[in-house]
């Protein structure tokens, strides 16, 4: 039994999240859905437990499995609880909302959506506050293509393209990408193709100076349902929020972001 977790603060963004999740598993009876809340206030319990069984019943008729975990907790450390949570029950994936209303405040203070994608649990989805979901046929792995067998996550991206039958298209950004490929490129390359050869990848490599404007406009053109990244260090928030194509790729992309540590 693959246990996903959605962490939900009965907000918009939290909510919208947990459908897509709920559309997105509909059918997958090998699968268990654990809709998770943190609360600050003890008084918030029994209100938190309406809340989760309301929404519980919403999902259950959009055809996700019957085994639906509800779970409360009483807390003010939300990335600490929520990855003790995934680490217990072992869970495949987390999926969580992104909202760009509070845009400017997360700048100083930080997401908690994506201070949990740099934990190394479990991947993390990241879904964009209008996302719907439609299925998920073209997955795209961005890779700088070093090291690849010692930093690419292949279980965890083997799981979600055997989990909806995707398409891999691994696409590399570099300006100094000119008529041909360096031999090192070419090496990893090979690699790479050897680890997901049951897939028979795509390669793509884009001569452009800004990776988020490259990345935002391959997605347009190959109509891409999930990019995957791989946070490399802790400094991949500050990079998330240094620019404004990263605000882009962050708040703005209209498709979801699945974060997978190697």
């Amino acid at each position: 039994m693959k246990d996903v977790v959605i962490p939900v603060d009965f907000s918009e963004t939290s909510l919208n999240a947990a459908r897509f999740a709920a559309d997105m598993l509909s059918g997958k009876t090998d699968t268990r859905v654990i809709l998770y809340h943190m609360f600050a206030d003890k008084d918030e319990s029994d209100t938190a437990s309406q809340y989760l069984d309301s929404l519980k019943a919403e999902l259950l008729t959009k055809g996700v499995h019957e085994n639906i975990e509800c779970v409360k907790e009483y807390g003010e450390d939300l990335i600490d609880s929520l990855g003790r949570l995934a680490y217990q029950k072992s869970a495949e994936l987390i999926v969580m909302g992104i909202s760009e209303k509070d845009e400017w405040r997360q700048l100083l203070t930080g997401s908690n959506t994506l201070k949990m994608a740099e934990q190394n649990v479990c991947p993390v989805m990241i879904i964009p506050p209008t996302a719907k979901y439609n299925g998920i046929t073209n997955v795209a792995l961005t890779s700088d293509f070093k090291n690849v067998v010692e930093t690419t996550p292949v279980l965890a991206i083997k799981t979600i393209l055997e989990l909806f039958n995707s398409k891999l298209h691994i696409v590399n950004v570099d300006n100094e990408h000119y008529v041909s490929l360096s031999e090192e490129y070419l090496s990893e390359r090979g690699k790479m193709q050897e680890m997901f050869s049951q897939f028979n990848p795509e390669f793509y490599f884009i001569g452009m100076n800004d990776f988020y404007d490259a990345v935002e406009q391959f997605s347009k053109d190959r109509n891409i349902d999930l990019l995957i990244v791989i946070p490399r260090n802790h400094s991949f928030i500050n990079r998330m929020f240094s620019t404004s194509h990263t605000k882009k790729l962050a708040f703005h992309s209209s498709i979801p972001i699945l974060a997978a540590h190697e």
